[in-house]
């Protein structure tokens, strides 16, 4: 890696400071690296996955044709999941975590993230409901209408932060998205690894490996995976991409060209 490489994806001492308060009040911290393509067959093999022993999922988001939501920080997604139930989750990003009000932050549904990438972090708030299996076909296939998806105070939250006047309803669906989900312990690590592999309709895929901490050990775990990964030869220094964003582009994209 060239120095200019160290110095567009490194932290300057103005973002490390950032990133230290807002550890302070997250919940959880979720390391994450997308994996180029031209990596990505390596990577399965030098990590050891099975893929028969992942999970397969459909994922859906909610936004209007022109992204509304999205550009205003805010996702709605639905999941289902092979033998599992189904979920949703409203999130907000980036958030403040002082600026949450406490009786959200109270909500047993309710955490606050810190995602962090080479070269990049943000800290988001999520609101989760899981649903029994059926609920979210329901929903997509229009025999329930989408806020039917929604707990009361995942719409009360939705409600807060979305443009005035856009309502669940209003949106449109994006997806499905098929996603092999897979929850690992390379040998050598010491910890759990998830592998999410989300095959877009073109073709086109994005292969992402996360794992989650608690702030206080976020350093700590994030040297200990940046070294093991680099042992392995996982590709470090590749362009991140963010799922949510890649596939939420996609179906927009599709809608204008159609």
């Amino acid at each position: 890696m060239t120095e200019s490489d160290r110095g567009r994806r490194g932290f300057s001492d103005q973002d490390l400071s950032r990133l230290l308060e807002l550890l302070e009040s997250a919940d959880t911290v979720e390391l994450k690296l997308t994996v180029p393509d031209k990596g990505q067959r390596s990577a399965v093999a030098a990590l050891e996955m099975d893929p028969l022993d992942a999970t397969l999922h459909q994922v859906y988001f909610f936004d209007t044709s022109d992204l509304l939501l999205n550009q205003n920080g805010v996702i709605a997604r639905a999941r289902r999941g092979q033998g599992r139930e189904d979920d949703s989750v409203v999130k907000l990003r980036p958030v403040v975590p002082s600026e949450l009000a406490s009786d959200l932050r109270e909500l047993p549904d309710f955490g606050v993230e810190v995602d962090a990438m080479p070269g990049g972090f943000v800290c988001s708030a999520a609101l989760k409901k899981k649903y029994h299996r059926g609920r979210v076909k329901q929903a997509v296939s229009h025999e329930r209408p989408a806020h039917s998806l929604f707990s009361k105070h995942q719409r009360a939250f939705f409600a807060q932060h979305a443009p005035e006047g856009l309502g669940l309803d209003d949106l449109l669906t994006f997806g499905p998205i098929t996603v092999l989900r897979l929850k690992f312990a390379p040998s050598g690590y010491g910890r759990r690894l998830v592998a999410e592999l989300w095959a877009y309709p073109d073709g086109s895929r994005i292969l992402e490996l996360s794992t989650k901490c608690t702030p206080a050990e976020a350093f700590q775990v994030a040297a200990q995976t940046r070294v093991f990964l680099d042992q392995r030869g996982i590709d470090l220094t590749g362009e991140q991409q963010t799922k949510t964003t890649a596939a939420l582009e996609f179906f927009a994209r599709d809608l204008r060209e159609e």
